[in-house]
């Protein structure tokens, strides 16, 4: 525990697809007096994404699909353009990038570079990221993709020419933050 915070107590709202809990707690502020703060978090586990790359084509393997969430705050098709990922379940990152791409994407790769880890909202969820680049090329595609029926993922698996991934992130097509920072992170890489 750190030696800023103390009293910390969390109580469990909800627990369907992932588990949403109330804390409230005491944090030491820079004057030396202790707060009493009250927040609550979203605990879904930590997951995985891997942009796949196929490097003879200078093209990008991305999915689309309906997001709830960003329906419900003005994304009118609710449809994202996004970089393969996944939830870890207890498996390394690595093992879940593979597991995804081939359940997403129908591409077995067997091998991704790992780039770097990042927590994405960390003001209210607990996720933190492990983000992979993966090379691929048309051979390794022996699968339609589309995601597991009984996850109703319903997928699209899209190839796009890296110059136009790059202006769909200039015009906000591609709002995804996990896919925005690896191709981001490829565009810097190839430059």
């Amino acid at each position: 525990m750190s030696e800023k915070v103390r009293n910390l107590e969390g109580k469990l709202l909800c627990q369907s697809w992932s588990r949403f809990e109330k804390y409230t707690f005491e944090y030491l502020s820079d004057d030396g007096n202790w707060e009493v703060h009250n927040r609550e978090v979203y605990d879904r586990g930590d997951g995985a994404v891997v942009l796949l790359f196929n490097r003879e084509k200078q093209t990008l393997i991305l999915t689309a699909q309906f997001r709830l969430p960003t329906f419900l705050n003005g994304n009118r098709s609710g449809m994202m353009v996004e970089a393969c990922a996944g939830a870890l379940e207890d498996q390394d990152p690595l093992e879940c990038v593979i597991r995804e791409t081939w359940e997403e994407t129908g591409y077995r790769i067997a091998a991704a570079e790992k780039v770097f880890e990042l927590y994405m909202s960390p003001g209210s969820v607990t996720e933190k990221l492990h983000f992979y680049l993966a090379e691929c090329t048309d051979a390794m595609r022996t699968g339609a993709g589309g995601g597991l029926d009984h996850e109703q993922e319903h997928i699209e698996v899209l190839e796009l020419p890296l110059t136009r991934a790059r202006e769909m992130l200039a015009s906000g097509e591609i709002r995804d933050a996990k896919t925005v920072i690896l191709i981001q992170h490829l565009l810097l890489k190839e430059s």
